[in-house]
């Protein structure tokens, strides 16, 4: 009768690599089968579902394997070589992810069209929006589904520190746990996806846009095959991973006085849900609060900030922005239009000028609250 799937690691020292597999705090693997029983020349050990087959052998062949574990046993040793010279790596099976060291710059990415997206997860096209990632601490991409209809998606999820999802055109069906039956996305709204959170994109229309933005740029998806969407407990208060989910929903907004940049601010809501890690807003020009007489064309003050990131990705109208990169550095002064993106790193000055009535652009920055004005 088959028994299921089995790694076969041959060895010189078999007695040695039962001890190494059922003795290491980080492995400890059971023994399932010892054949035969006089002279014991194969074992069988398991853990979790994974079955390694050892077989005494004339030569080591070794293995190369990775193992989930908790986060106390990663900080001991990450690494394990057995007897054979098999590796085992150590992998953290919280939700926290290894966030590699900032490395940040001015980025500017323009709209090129739709020929500049490739291929990505179930059907959907990706345009990168970060392209150096900041050293692999974050990553932003522009989504497209162009033909719309039911996506080829499944319940999954990410291990990851942050992660946002905008809608910047059409609408999209989404379904997440413990949040109810699904609901649909507009222009505008948003969703702050904790970590860990299962969750399922359902069907969207033709030529659905969306923004997301996450750290670090490198994080698992992992597939879900044991919880069905919508789950039926209900709990939107859910804490996962030290974060709320946040579905923002744009027509909702009341609005609010402009600030002293400028700007009309739409708060999703996501600085709160992340206890102040992350926060994402829409800027704007004008709101039922504003005259229009009062809106225009004039510069903004001279803004900067002290985060680890701060991105502007145009959602409508146009603007121009001046931006010093860094001390002593010249001030460069760009045109941007929907779609473009512009990153700058801590330290720099920015100010905003010819922006256009309709203007939106989607900021976000980590932590919340790190643009001040200069």
């Amino acid at each position: 009768m088959a028994t299921g799937l089995e790694i076969v690691v041959e060895c010189t020292d078999l007695d040695a690599m039962v001890e190494f597999c059922t003795s290491t705090a980080a492995l400890g693997c059971r023994i399932e089968l010892i054949t035969p029983a006089d002279d014991p020349a194969e074992y069988v050990v398991s853990r979790h579902g994974v079955r390694l087959r050892l077989i005494r052998s004339d030569v080591d062949r070794p293995v190369s394997l990775r193992l989930d574990v908790e986060d106390d046993i990663v900080d001991g040793e990450r690494w394990l070589v057995a007897p054979n010279g098999s590796v085992v790596e150590l992998v953290s099976s919280s939700a926290a992810s290894s966030v590699p060291d900032n490395v940040a710059s001015l980025s500017v990415v323009r709209a090129d069209g739709d020929d500049s997206f490739g291929a990505g997860r179930a059907g959907m096209g990706y345009r990168d929006l970060l392209p150096d990632r900041w050293g692999g601490r974050f990553i932003a991409s522009h989504i497209l589904i162009e033909e719309g209809g039911d996506v080829a998606d499944y319940v999954h999820f990410h291990r990851i520190r942050f992660q946002m999802i905008f809608v910047a055109a059409g609408w999209v069906d989404v379904v997440y746990e413990n949040q109810g039956e699904p609901f649909r996305m507009f222009a505008g709204d948003c969703v702050l996806q904790p970590p860990e959170i299962r969750h399922r994109v359902l069907r969207s229309s033709p030529g659905l846009e969306v923004v997301e933005i996450g750290c670090p740029a490198e994080h698992d998806t992992l597939v879900e095959h044991d919880i069905d969407l919508p789950t039926v407990r209900l709990d939107p208060d859910r804490d996962f991973g030290g974060q709320r989910f946040v579905r923002h929903v744009a027509a909702d907004w009341a609005g609010t006085e402009r600030e002293s940049d400028g700007f009309v601010h739409r708060d999703t809501g996501i600085a709160a849900a992340t206890d102040g890690l992350a926060d994402a807003r829409v800027l704007g020009m004008t709101n039922e609060a504003i005259d229009e007489s009062d809106i225009g064309v004039e510069s903004s003050p001279t803004l900067t900030h002290d985060g680890e990131f701060a991105m502007f990705v145009v959602v409508a109208g146009s603007a121009r922005i001046d931006v010093e990169a860094g001390p002593g550095q010249d001030a460069q002064a760009f045109a941007i239009m929907p779609r473009d993106a512009v990153a700058v790193p801590a330290g720099a000055r920015w100010s905003w000028s010819e922006r256009s009535p309709d203007l939106e652009i989607l900021q976000v920055t980590l932590p919340a609250q790190c643009v001040t004005l200069r």
